[in-house]
């Protein structure tokens, strides 16, 4: 009686998601137009807060250099110390556009902020001397196609959209990011549908913070960052603060753009879930308890109903599975890789659950949030941030 009532409840599930959750798995549906040769709509400023990213920031800050639409860039140095500025100022003397390049230094965190957010607060600023129509905020990671900028303001016109914001390719070579990099694109957009986050008429808002393009105007009105200044998950934050104040948003995946960030271990893909996760559910115990209950029936349930004895049971259990590996399959493809990895998403799931009860855990014993040195999200914290001991 139990594994059928699980059994059913698994189908249903995926019935749901399949069919009703905004085609969150139709990879099409996410993918932008960017036909035609329409001319960028105003002027726009690039905002980089970066923190001890010396590794990467070179040839990041050459990428935004090098795009197709003009514009400088504001590098908001959050106290690195391995030379991050050094490293960006050589960067762009090296592409000859040395002018183009502003670097400023962050000032000491203030109570409640996050270390982004003020760093992003600080970049736009300084940004406003220009008075840009359009800002865009980027993670010193990422890697630029010469048009991704083009393309972001291309699909701004078409809207009009208030904030666009691509999906980057995130980095998929090694054994943990093969396995959990295309669930966590996944996931990420079974929580947040595209197609709902672009509707007007609802509530659902998200962007993907590494690549986003925000009208300044909106921006303003709907009070700045300083608005979410705490926000942990400052992309989704800056989103649905967007949307309350009737902005328009627009979320999709791009190839133009890469991560260049490397999770070569399991252990540095559970650092990242686990710093946001318990966020995700605002501290809820009981949004976590139900986190749990959900992700079993959804993913763990159809694999474990194939060993039951009964022939009802173990069809459900197949179908559901079934439902699960064709919809995941999308991404599979998108990150070109053997079909065979679509059967893998149970134990992507299973990952994924293991953070998200460690961030939980992260967040009562006062470690949680840990971002390059800084916590940023603990039980009754007094401060926003604090070093990590």
């Amino acid at each position: 009686m139990l594994a059928t009532s699980v059994a059913s409840l698994t189908v249903a599930t995926w019935a749901y998601l399949a069919l009703a959750r905004g085609s969150f798995w139709r990879i099409q549906s996410a993918k932008p137009d960017t036909s035609g040769k329409a001319e960028f709509p105003g002027s726009v400023v690039a905002v980089v807060p970066a923190r001890n990213e010396a590794e990467l920031i070179g040839p990041v800050i050459t990428s935004l250099l090098n795009q197709s639409v003009a514009m400088p860039v504001v590098l908001v140095d959050d106290e690195s110390t391995d030379g991050t500025a050094d490293v960006a100022q050589r960067a762009a003397e090296k592409a000859g556009k040395a002018d183009a390049l502003i670097v400023i230094q962050s000032k000491p965190l203030p109570m409640w902020w996050t270390g982004k957010l003020w760093a992003m607060h600080q970049g736009i600023e300084r940004a406003r001397a220009f008075n840009p129509a359009w800002l865009l905020s980027v993670d010193a990671d990422v890697l630029h196609g010469p048009e991704t900028v083009a393309n972001l303001g291309r699909i701004a016109s078409q809207g009009p959209y208030d904030l666009v914001s691509f999906m980057v390719k995130l980095h998929c070579e090694s054994l943990a990011e093969k396995l959990l990099i295309p669930a966590f694109v996944y996931f990420f957009f079974m929580l947040y549908p595209p197609a709902w986050i672009r509707d007007p008429r609802r509530s659902t808002a998200g962007a993907a913070g590494g690549c986003i393009l925000v009208r300044a105007e909106t921006l303003e009105r709907a009070g700045g960052l300083e608005s979410i200044r705490g926000a942990v998950i400052d992309d989704c934050s800056l989103a649905r603060l967007l949307k309350q104040h009737d902005g328009r948003l627009w979320i999709g995946l791009t190839d133009q753009s890469q991560s260049l960030r490397r999770y070569e271990t399991f252990s540095d893909v559970e650092h990242m879930v686990s710093r946001t996760a318990f966020n995700q559910l605002n501290h809820s115990s009981l949004l976590l308890l139900g986190t749990i209950a959900g992700m079993v029936i959804t993913y763990l349930a159809p694999p474990l109903l194939l060993l039951t004895h009964s022939r009802l049971t173990i069809f459900m259990g197949a179908a559901a599975w079934a439902a699960m590996t064709i919809t995941y399959s999308t991404m599979v493809r998108y990150y070109r890789l053997n079909p065979a990895w679509a059967l893998t998403l149970p134990l992507a799931a299973f990952f994924y659950l293991g953070a998200t009860m460690h961030s939980a855990v992260k967040y009562w014993n006062g470690s949680g949030g840990d971002w390059k040195g800084r916590v940023q999200d603990v039980q009754d914290r007094h401060i926003t941030e604090t070093p990590l001991c």
